[in-house]
């Protein structure tokens, strides 16, 4: 049995107004509430604005809201950046950094993803990395090394089990309905559990929460939590529906 608890996370990306989140986290609420509960960590991570009211409908529940994003520094001159100590100080208890949208419409490099990765770490809030390649580099025999390489080059100085979440998105299974196979999806996994034993040391390793995002759904869910290197799902599109992302959290 594994001695690491699922977690399900929600990107609701750019998505929603006021209404709608407020809709959406009551319904959470509500599902919470009412029971049974599903067997794992949840926590949704709305747009930057919708951050309180979210987290003032989904009081009193253990659902956990966190961020898409952070900046490196905890203060300045950064027009439109949000600090770390910030999200904390609004009630997000983790934070995304290195979404493939943001690497990609960004530009952020590994070096880049760290310094966030590591400015989440010091607010107190758990950091979400996310890992993955593109299609061209899947085609091109280059997956492993590619999602090794972005590990490395993001991992957090001061990374622990509990403040630190990998997040495996394969680029070409983001928002297109195509998703890894078990046994690709494992296989990365497993690669990226190597590769923490090797940065972190093998207790680390072994309690690290590795979670697979990529057009997780309620009829592929299942299938994917149960591979021994998956533990849990960072949920796009099916995160905006209440309804499906208790499905998937409850599959696990």
């Amino acid at each position: 049995m594994s001695i690491r608890r699922k977690l399900i996370a929600g990107n609701w990306k750019m998505n929603g107004l006021k209404a709608d989140s407020a809709e959406l986290a009551s319904a959470l609420a509500a599902r919470w509430n009412a029971g049974p509960r599903p067997d794992c960590d949840l926590l949704v991570c709305p747009p930057f604005p919708l951050i309180v009211p979210v987290a003032a409908a989904l009081a009193g529940t253990a659902i956990a809201v966190g961020a898409q994003d952070c900046h490196a520094k905890t203060a300045g001159a950064h027009t439109g950046d949000v600090a770390a100590p910030l999200l904390a100080d609004l009630g997000c208890t983790a934070v995304i950094v290195g979404h493939s949208e943001r690497r990609a419409d960004h530009g952020e490099s590994d070096s880049a993803v760290k310094a966030k990765a590591e400015a989440a770490l010091a607010a107190g809030l758990i950091a979400i990395v996310c890992v993955g390649e593109t299609l061209e580099q899947r085609e091109a025999g280059r997956t492993l090394e590619v999602n090794t390489s972005q590990l490395r080059g993001s991992l957090p100085a001061g990374a622990t089990a509990a403040n630190l979440v990998i997040a495996y998105e394969p680029v070409w299974a983001i928002g297109t309905g195509r998703v890894a196979t078990p046994a690709q999806a494992q296989e990365v996994h497993a690669v990226l559990r190597a590769e923490l034993i090797a940065l972190l040391g093998a207790e680390t390793a072994a309690a690290t929460r590795i979670l697979y995002g990529g057009s997780m759904k309620p009829d592929n869910a299942t299938e994917l939590l149960s591979l021994p290197d998956v533990d849990g799902g960072l949920i796009g599109g099916a995160s905006l529906k209440a309804a499906d992302f208790w499905a998937i959290a409850t599959a696990g």
